[in-house]
């Protein structure tokens, strides 16, 4: 059974049985989302790749624990932990919440002299752009709605309302986190290399403002969209996966514009094992 191993409840889980990893990359769920959410990609990544994912408190196996109390505050503590694991080359990736998260984790890496090699964004305005939405302010039964419409919620739980009071308290939490996140003034922008990706269908995210991510990127910035609503992403992960393996790969056509490049959509994930080389 492929399960989800966790290191002491912290705030990283491995995904992929890898001891001596040749590189790692890190992904971070959206609001209300778990390491889980991530275990489809072991499959896909390559010999030698660790594949690990940030766990939230309040969620899953760290039900128990109070939700965080900033988007800066996860951000430094999934830093700390992974500055303690054996340095390889390192890429963040975060959907919605989780490419805050990822954003603030790659500042606060860059900051200690442990950069990561690239941040892959997904599904979120950039930093500065104003946010908006006041859906943690909804009542319980439009919130839940919302969410549901959005597809944050399987079908199959929407009409539970005993596991909707329990997770709607931390949903509302973290998505006021991303509502009201505004970043922190100064600070230089990222050295590595930043790859974004919106679905044309996402009600959250102006694809014609997306380009706006290039304001974080000094390495470079590019962009990617396929049709789809804010979850497609994790509904059918396979087209993101492959490109961000061949972008590791140094495989794929870029957009300098911030708009799709010129690469096709919908590329398959299979053969990506066997060509991928060690990330520049």
């Amino acid at each position: 059974m492929n399960r989800v191993r966790t290191r002491g409840r912290g705030w990283t889980r491995a995904l992929t049985p890898v001891e001596c990893p040749a590189d790692r990359l890190v992904c971070f769920p959206h609001s209300g989302g778990t390491a889980a959410a991530y275990r489809a990609w072991a499959a896909a990544m390559p010999p030698g790749t660790q594949l690990m994912a940030v766990q939230y408190p309040g969620l899953a196996d760290r039900l128990t624990e109070a939700p965080a109390i900033s988007i800066a505050a996860m951000a430094a503590a999934v830093a700390e932990e992974l500055a303690r694991l054996e340095p390889v080359p390192c890429a963040l990736f975060g959907h919605s919440l989780g490419a805050l998260v990822a954003y603030e984790t790659a500042k606060i890496l860059q900051d200690d002299g442990l950069p990561a090699r690239w941040l892959f964004v997904s599904g979120a305005p950039a930093p500065w752009q104003p946010r908006g939405g006041l859906a943690h302010r909804a009542g319980d039964e439009e919130l839940w709605s919302r969410l549901c419409e959005l597809g944050g919620i399987a079908p199959e739980v929407a009409e539970d309302r005993e596991f909707r009071d329990l997770l709607l308290p931390v949903l509302r939490c973290y998505i006021g986190l991303n509502e009201t996140y505004r970043p922190s003034p100064g600070g230089e922008p990222l050295r590595c290399r930043v790859r974004g990706y919106y679905n044309t269908e996402d009600p959250l995210v102006d694809g014609a403002a997306f380009g706006a991510w290039a304001g974080v990127a000094m390495g470079g910035f590019s962009a990617r969209s396929w049709p789809g609503g804010h979850f497609q992403v994790l509904a059918d992960p396979s087209e993101v996966i492959a490109d961000i393996l061949a972008t590791l790969a140094g495989r794929t056509a870029e957009s300098p514009s911030g708009g799709p490049p010129d690469s096709s959509p919908g590329e398959s994930v299979t053969g990506a094992k066997g060509v991928v080389a060690r990330w520049r």
